[in-house]
């Protein structure tokens, strides 16, 4: 598998073109909700929406408490440290902990509660969090494996926190917070 996901690798640098390296390098600094800001308007700010910039940052702290265990545990070296004629072009690490990815993670949990809160645009929202994965691709940091687990990491997280009421509370009101100020229909659940 390591193999094969060294040759895409090395397929997908010798083709990505700068503005891909560019939006993969903007990606890589942002681990929020508002990676889908193009989709949602020039309103979808943390300034804007603080309830909705708290849910994300108790997602992205429970994305890294889930998977810490995980990358400690498989210990994968990063793909341009196993094959040193990869060129990575976004932060890159010593450690060995590839395995999985954490901002794919996030990104998928990001659109996931975005969805909830949002559940007409969940396509577009999930087209995003494919295109916010695939970057890592583009940066050179992840195998596509790696991303492939965090995805359903992801999925896993997600259908596990809606059972815990504190979190339906906190998706609750940061859809309401969000349906109030992008002034989008209100929601019927």
């Amino acid at each position: 598998v390591t193999q094969a996901d060294l040759l895409e690798l090395h397929r997908i640098e010798s083709a990505r073109t700068p503005e891909q390296v560019a939006k993969a390098m903007a990606d890589d600094k942002n681990e929020s909700i508002f990676i889908f800001q193009a989709l949602m308007g020039e309103a979808f700010t943390a300034a804007k929406l603080p309830l909705t910039a708290a849910l994300s940052a108790k997602l992205n702290n429970d994305e890294s408490v889930t998977t810490a265990p995980a990358k400690n545990g498989f210990k994968r070296v990063r793909p341009y440290n196993l094959d040193k004629t990869l060129h990575p072009v976004c932060t890159t690490k010593t450690k060995n902990d590839s395995y999985p990815s954490g901002h794919t993670t996030t990104g998928y949990l990001m659109a996931l509660a975005l969805i909830d809160m949002v559940p007409e645009k969940r396509d577009a929202i999930l087209a995003r969090a494919d295109d916010y994965a695939n970057n890592r691709l583009i940066c050179g940091v992840h195998y596509p494996s790696d991303l492939q687990a965090s995805k359903l990491v992801a999925y896993s997280m997600h259908a596990v926190m809606g059972t815990n009421p504190k979190y339906r509370k906190e998706l609750g009101a940061a859809r309401l917070e969000l349906q109030r100020v992008l002034g989008l229909a209100t929601p019927t659940n």
